[in-house]
């Protein structure tokens, strides 16, 4: 039970590598609460926690509206009184195009999905965080935000934005017992990246060297850095690529 008493938040908790994430740290002990926008799939993640005799807590919620982050993070405070871990997973590529055949309105929402959407759930579960007396912040990276690639601008610049404000934010957080790092999964076969990977086996479109996972083969990471003793690694990029990444 390596997170037992722990109080976790992860966002994008209805599906894929999120839902791993959060069905793991349950069945390490921990109380969850999950986010995401589709109420259903939340619903069928808590089921499966509270079957399994843990505690979780589903919160519909649009990562991208600060307000609704804020209300959710009090939530979280209201129903178990601190919060300790916080995975940032919602987002995705949500547009894969050359720049100058990219509608703006799908760039920017790019941007707010997996940017701000990060920034609004460290800003309001930050202040939780250091009146719990510290915890951990994972932030879900990708490789394409250590190395560019065409056709990709927009998921490119946000995943970059990502590495970056993990970097600033673990520098802020230190002194308050809170270690920030971000987690590169490589290739994951989920709902949102069926058209490019395929989940038989075949070598992925990234490196010859790559292979296609599950979203459960990524968890045994997330606990790792999750269950870390207080002055463990902060400010780092921890990456399941099997690729040289910059």
């Amino acid at each position: 039970m390596k997170l037992q008493d722990q109080v976790a938040v992860v966002t994008g908790g209805g599906r894929g590598i999120g839902r791993a994430v959060a069905l793991a740290f349950a069945r390490h002990g921990a109380r969850v609460a999950i986010l995401a926008r589709t109420a259903s799939q939340l619903e069928e993640v808590a089921r499966q926690i509270q079957h399994e005799g843990q505690e979780a807590l589903p919160l519909p919620c649009d990562v991208t509206d600060p307000q609704a982050v804020r209300q959710a993070m009090q939530q979280v405070m209201d129903r178990w009184g601190r919060l300790t871990l916080l995975v940032n997973n919602a987002g995705g590529a949500l547009v894969r195009k050359k720049l100058w055949e990219t509608e703006p309105e799908l760039w920017r929402t790019s941007i707010e999905v997996n940017l701000l959407g990060t920034f609004h759930c460290c800003r309001w579960a930050v202040p939780h965080m250091i009146q719990s007396g510290g915890g951990k912040i994972i932030n879900v990276g990708s490789g394409v935000g250590h190395e560019p690639r065409a056709g990709n601008s927009a998921y490119c610049s946000a995943k970059a934005g990502v590495w970056m404000l993990t970097r600033c934010l673990a520098l802020e957080l230190w002194e308050h017992n809170i270690e920030v790092n971000e987690v590169v999964p490589g290739p994951v076969y989920t709902e949102l990246t069926a058209e490019i990977f395929d989940p038989t086996g075949k070598t992925p479109p990234l490196a010859p060297s790559e292979r296609v996972k599950t979203p459960e083969d990524c968890v045994e990471l997330f606990l790792f850095l999750a269950s870390c003793p207080p002055g463990g690694p902060t400010g780092q990029s921890f990456s399941l690529a099997r690729r040289p990444l910059p």
